[in-house]
């Protein structure tokens, strides 16, 4: 069975269902069974935390170096920028994460209309 193995139309759409079922909710209930009985301090749920928030961070962090789309056409200072005060105004506003995004993104919309 591949995705090429029917010639109907519908068979792509079923395919790509069944795959994206398979290699992720199959997980994600799995860990909704598992972490619901390991406590919120537990060594296990600590270090996949971690794990999460290193992804995150690796994926940013490669967006801002190595951009596509619209972003490609910005300086690496301008991606900077928007990173460091977006990160700075979700700081001062206590932790919100819509004001970093809003700073962030009109710097990096500002930047795009200036061509900076």
């Amino acid at each position: 069975m591949s995705y090429f193995s029917s010639g109907t139309w519908w068979w792509p759409y079923l395919f790509i269902l069944a795959a994206g079922f398979a290699a992720t909710d199959v997980w994600r209930f799995l860990g909704v069974y598992l972490g619901g009985k390991l406590s919120e301090d537990s060594d296990l749920l600590v270090l996949v935390r971690t794990m999460a928030t290193a992804l995150v961070a690796a994926v940013i962090g490669n967006l801002i170096v190595f951009p596509g789309g619209a972003l490609a056409h910005t300086s690496l200072v301008l991606r900077i920028a928007a990173a460091a005060l977006g990160f700075a105004a979700y700081l001062v506003s206590g932790k919100r994460m819509v004001a970093g995004i809003v700073v962030a993104e009109l710097l990096l919309v500002a930047g795009l209309y200036l061509r900076l």
